[in-house]
């Protein structure tokens, strides 16, 4: 039989079984051979014990080639229901918690990021756990968080749009896992750590096909942006709610330069996101004696966290505490369930799983 050790997949030792008991067998090659196998036991006997041992073998080797396919399948681990209760503690009628994993799993975030309202809202959460919350998830959730990353990924990479957004989600990523993998000795990743250096790898190669990625001009001739009066087009750009987006719009034609400079446009933007008070925290001169709102919107962003709005969010049920999306049938006994729920902002639904 195979001694094993501390780790499972040590070759072991082989022992062959006397009418003293057990007796280890050296190798020939180590010096210490036992020349008289008849003293210890018959060859036939011997023979057997040997292949109880090579059965041993073969099952150590076929547990390190499953753990291999497990850590590179792509399967994403659904359930039937699409909500989940959350409870705390304890109770007559439940036992046990719920963790940020197990919610992770069964929320159906994988047919999400397909619907436009829910996408910058998944990719907000996905960025809250790489720079925080992976070492909380189960291995399982873990192995989901980068599958739905690989489909977010590769969405991006067929539509062309929300490019800047994925590529700070990796770098934030990739920034978190090199902090942790040099921290693997303390076991807070779940998994082997050739399985995550070979998950960096793979968001490097995402990093650099997001990098390539080159934006082709559509072969429509009809109406375009800039083809629209400059009241429309001011209108739209007042609708985006990142500076960076109007600092790219402003850079594909002179004329929406000129619009995207527009000091109402940037005072607009100050106020929907910062309070009154932290403008007047960081009220910056142009040259011409007037406030450069402009500037003080990346000063603000950098100091203050910006205001989030999403077309759809998680919901929490007050009446029966059940998280589920927007829409999602749950088993509530309240007369009227729309009125107990509750949207989540990402971080909410972080701080939701926080103990």
């Amino acid at each position: 039989m195979p001694f094993l050790g501390q780790d499972w997949r040590s070759p072991g030792q082989s022992w062959v079984k006397t009418a003293d008991g057990w007796k280890r067998f050296l190798d020939e090659k180590s010096g210490s051979f036992v020349s008289d196998l008849g003293s210890y036991c018959s060859k036939e006997v011997y023979n057997k014990e040997n292949l109880f041992n090579s059965l041993n073998y073969d099952v150590a080797a076929k547990k390190r080639k499953k753990d291999m396919l497990n850590s590179k399948t792509k399967t994403q681990y659904f359930h039937q229901e699409k909500w989940i209760y959350v409870h705390k503690g304890s109770t007559k009628e439940r036992h046990g918690y719920c963790t940020l994993g197990e919610a992770f799993n069964r929320l159906d975030f994988s047919t999400a990021i397909l619907d436009s309202r829910r996408f910058n809202y998944v990719v907000r959460l996905l960025e809250l756990i790489a720079k925080s919350q992976l070492t909380s998830l189960s291995g399982i959730a873990q192995k989901n968080f980068m599958n739905i990353l690989e489909k977010v990924v590769l969405k991006v990479l067929e539509d062309q749009q929300n490019i800047r957004l994925i590529r700070e989600l990796l770098q934030t990523l990739y920034t978190s896992l090199c902090t942790l993998v040099q921290r693997v000795g303390k076991s807070v990743l779940v998994g082997n750590i050739n399985m995550w250096v070979y998950r960096m790898e793979t968001i490097l190669h995402w990093q650099q096909q997001l990098n390539n990625i080159q934006i082709t001009r559509p072969a429509f001739k009809g109406l375009t942006f800039t083809d629209l009066p400059l009241c429309l087009q001011l209108n739209i750009m007042q609708r985006l709610s990142d500076g960076r987006d109007l600092v790219s719009l402003g850079q594909v034609a002179p004329d929406l330069h000129v619009l995207s400079e527009d000091r109402l446009l940037w005072k607009k933007l100050c106020q929907y996101h910062f309070s009154e008070r932290q403008i007047r925290k960081r009220l910056i001169l142009s040259d011409k004696g007037q406030l450069d709102w402009k500037k003080m919107y990346f000063k603000l962003a950098r100091c203050y966290p910006r205001k989030e709005q999403y077309g759809d969010t998680l919901q929490l049920c007050r009446h029966c505490h059940i998280l589920s999306w927007k829409g999602t049938d749950h088993p509530c006994t309240a007369n009227n369930p729309e009125s107990c729920s509750i949207s989540l902002s990402p971080q909410d639904f972080i701080n939701l799983f926080k103990f």
